[in-house]
């Protein structure tokens, strides 16, 4: 019989305790691997909790052993582009190294199956058009290139050692559980829209919107941005797969459509019913216009949906993951 524990890595974080709901919600039973180092221990929900890093091979050889899981879905990584140029070592030591670690372990103790959390920053620069699994990945920050890397190891372990993958490479997750079991918690807050909604609501004194002079409708950022729920949801999709004897997978989890700063903005203020205070500096260096998935492929392979990626239900669920009261007259 398949065991039904799934060890997730960074369970106790913001996508990865999402995923750990819904795989509760699957049948599935969800243990978490985290250092607590950015998760929340009171995120644990669904399932046990393993304190251990996976900088220490000893730890995840552990965990292993002793649940046996059937499958991992691998999450713990930090995340922050900013940070990474900053203090890259700390990037590639934990991303890549931790990555090896663990798929170490998956071989030595015969757990065949590994989910991967990946991200759109492996393709680097944007495009006017929507980003396809055939876009050329030429990262531009250590960011991206530690899951570049993370990608490579998995993709070669599993082409000559047999080990079944999803690699799931992501937009930009936002949004909170629905039900408010969950909500984004990060510190410091390094994501567009929950950074608009401290604006708003004035724990920010203003928000930094950097460069109006790109080639876009108003002038500022395109980004997908897909709903933490959907990307949960196909983590779940992309494991039903593999345990089934799918085939490797390497897909774009994102919803497809582009939303710009100050669109983002304009729907804050509509929902909140409060004026974001803006501060316009010039751009960022590399930051594209526009970066948008093309998702065909995890919506033919695995029936990878996003019935919650509109734009007010992100807003409206990060909102209420902060306190927050929203006019449901307006969401609507």
């Amino acid at each position: 019989m398949v065991s039904k524990s799934v060890l997730v890595t960074g369970g106790a974080g913001y996508v990865g305790s999402h995923a750990c709901k819904a795989l509760a919600a699957a049948g599935y039973l969800p243990v978490t691997f985290d250092n607590l180092e950015r998760g929340h221990a009171d995120a644990v929900k669904w399932g046990p909790l393993v304190v251990g890093d996976l900088r220490d091979p000893g730890a995840i050889q552990l965990a292993l052993t002793e649940h046996r899981p059937s499958a991992v879905l691998h999450f713990a990584a930090y995340a922050y582009v900013g940070e990474s140029v900053q203090r890259p070592a700390d990037y590639y030591a934990n991303n890549v190294f931790g990555t090896a670690n663990l798929v170490i372990a998956c071989l030595d103790l015969g757990v065949a199956n590994l989910v991967f959390s990946s991200s759109c920053a492996t393709y680097g620069f944007g495009s006017s058009r929507p980003m396809t699994e055939q876009t050329p990945q030429r990262p531009i920050n250590p960011y991206g290139w530690t899951k570049l890397s993370g990608e490579h190891l998995i993709s070669h372990v599993g082409g000559t050692q047999g080990l079944s993958f999803a690699i799931l490479r992501y937009f930009n997750a936002a949004g909170a559980d629905g039900e408010g079991d969950l909500a984004e918690r990060h510190d410091p807050e390094p994501h567009l829209i929950p950074r608009i909604i401290q604006a708003a609501s004035g724990t920010l004194p203003y928000l930094d919107v950097f460069g109006r002079d790109y080639e876009t409708p108003d002038g500022t950022c395109i980004r997908d941005y897909v709903h933490v729920t959907d990307l949960a949801q196909g983590h779940v999709r992309a494991l039903d797969h593999l345990l089934s004897g799918g085939q490797n997978l390497i897909l774009n989890l994102g919803s497809g459509e582009g939303h710009s700063v100050m669109e983002l903005i304009g729907t804050v203020e509509e929902l909140l019913g409060r004026k974001v205070p803006l501060r316009f500096g010039p751009r960022r260096a590399g930051d594209p216009a526009a970066f948008v998935a093309d998702p065909t492929r995890a919506r033919q392979l695995i029936g990878f949906d996003t019935p919650h990626s509109g734009i007010r239900e992100i807003v409206a669920t990060a909102a209420r993951g902060f306190g927050l009261e929203v006019d449901q007259a307006v969401t609507a």
